[in-house]
């Protein structure tokens, strides 16, 4: 991703919309700080923010990557540590829109998508010509639970294209691992075909 401004990865898991609509939070898992992290590794995002204001699952975020900082971890699999060396949790996406702020000299271009978009503002290479017309770092916001709530879409520089699947009975409901790592490579392939 050299030729464009840094990407950045944020999972929120609140504020979120519940099944019925409801404003929630949802459980940080395991395999979201593990999986997510290599695939924004293996993409160049330059940072993963795991975003929850709950203090106990930061706390079991910490520990988790803190592990794989240590001498056990690092002697078990040095891979993870690599992949895990850009993950961070944080409060709020405000905080993480402030700490990319901080780091890159401007505000993120925020971005989310998500499978129940009515509407959208367009595909990856709408988005790369964007963020390159700004010359802005990116901030791709991914929601868990029943995907980010109406007032962060709303709060959004832009709605990505939501992932179609080709299901005969419309069903179209991918663990949000997948969706990151299908996001990243199209990014990267957009980007490519740019270049």
């Amino acid at each position: 991703m050299s030729s464009f401004p840094p990407f950045y990865i944020g999972l929120v898991h609140g504020p979120i919309r519940s099944k019925d609509g409801k404003e929630i939070t949802t459980s940080v898992t395991n395999l979201d700080i593990h999986d997510i992290a290599r695939s924004a590794r293996t993409f160049g995002f330059k940072k993963y923010f795991l975003i929850t204001p709950i203090l106990n699952q930061q706390a079991m975020v910490k520990k988790i990557l803190g592990f794989w900082e240590a001498d056990s971890g690092l002697i078990y699999n040095p891979d993870r540590k690599n992949a895990l060396s850009e993950a961070t949790v944080v409060d709020t996406i405000q905080i993480a829109i402030d700490e990319i702020t901080k780091l890159e000299g401007k505000r993120p271009f925020v971005v989310v998508t998500g499978a129940n978009f009515p509407s959208y503002d367009g595909k990856e290479k709408n988005l790369l010509e964007k963020i390159k017309n700004l010359n802005a770092p990116m901030l791709l916001l991914f929601g868990t639970g029943w995907g980010l709530t109406q007032s962060v879409t709303d709060s959004a520089d832009f709605r990505l294209e939501p992932i179609f699947g080709n299901a005969a009975d419309g069903y179209n409901h991918l663990s949000v691992r997948s969706a990151v790592a299908i996001y990243c490579d199209r990014l990267a392939r957009a980007q490519e075909e740019m270049i």
